[in-house]
């Protein structure tokens, strides 16, 4: 039962497809072997991130590659490792720092696509796989440590990483953390809960400690759960919602205002606000390697990146 009308119904439109000469046909992976019942993945794109030229870039987890998109929908492969890369945020200075689930935290030169280490593991441990990350104003990188957690297992992990290099784990009893934003003040973060299929609201201290951390919308249906998430300039929540085919989008006090439609599959994973004003909502539908685009009345949240989006 809902509380609330219901949302404004939209539906997107396709933006981009992955080439046919990027899909990777009749081969198994170990990511898809573990987290998609070991599906023959031509690819599971994810991640997207705007640059300050207007590209967008991409994820393929469980082929290790890194792509950018140009504003008119050209596909480049950047970088192909040997990793599981995930989410993607770009720092002020240009970098691009990826949540790969197989090798921690990792950072891309977008000139060279050369990549190195930024943090592997926590107190000489290995993370359990981490997923989504993001870039306070301050600085700060908070990134989600979800591996194979879920509500048997309710034990994956919420981390900052701090502008003066100081790691902090905020807490470590989430079932399966994905993605997550901080809200306009910078003064919570909201994070993607995936298979408790809710959003968590995670209050912050002034000394960047938490507590009292609660319930802030709780979502229901689908074959998965919150996937990522993005913010825009009033505030609102966007939530792509895996496996129900579609993005969700709530203000600041999380009532529903938007329902934007997939058409192409289930798995819409990911988003990110651009376009020549920002109001242009670009989202990862994973499965069939499209990426949509939907135009909204609101600009996303100016993010700590050089794309200021």
């Amino acid at each position: 039962m809902s509380l609330y009308p219901p949302p404004e119904t939209v539906k997107a439109e396709v933006f981009a497809r992955l080439p046919e000469e990027f899909r990777r046909k009749g081969r198994r992976s170990s990511w898809a072997d573990a987290n998609k019942r070991g599906e023959e993945l031509h690819s599971f794109l994810e991640g997207p991130a705007f640059d300050s030229q207007g590209n967008l870039w991409l994820t393929d987890i469980p082929w290790g590659r890194i792509f950018r998109v140009s504003p008119d929908g050209v596909f480049t492969l950047v970088a192909e490792y040997d990793g599981e890369p995930n989410g993607l945020a770009f720092h002020r200075d240009g970098r691009l720092f990826i949540a790969d689930y197989k090798k921690g935290i990792l950072v891309l030169d977008p000139e060279t696509g050369r990549i190195e280490p930024v943090l592997e593991r926590a107190r000489g441990e290995c993370f359990k796989g981490v997923n989504d990350l993001v870039f306070a104003a301050s600085g700060d990188l908070y990134f989600t440590d979800q591996g194979q957690t879920g509500l048997h297992d309710p034990t994956g992990r919420l981390y900052r990483l701090g502008s003066d290099g100081r790691l902090t784990c905020l807490f470590d009893t989430l079932p399966s953390p994905n993605g997550l934003v901080p809200n306009k003040a910078e003064t919570a973060i909201y994070v993607a809960v995936t298979r408790a299929n809710a959003i968590w609201r995670v209050p912050l201290a002034a000394d960047g400690s938490t507590s009292k951390v609660g319930l802030f919308i709780q979502l229901s249906g689908g074959l998965s759960g919150p996937d990522g998430m993005a913010l825009d300039s009033d505030g609102g929540l966007w939530v792509a919602h895996a496996g129900n085919g579609c993005v969700w989008g709530f203000d600041i006090l999380g009532v529903p205002k938007c329902r934007i439609l997939s058409g192409e599959g289930l798995f819409t994973t990911n988003l990110s606000f651009g376009g020549d004003l920002g109001q242009t909502a670009y989202i990862t539908e994973s499965e069939s390697g499209t990426v949509l685009k939907c135009s909204l009345t609101v600009a996303g949240k100016p993010l700590f990146g050089p794309s200021n989006r």
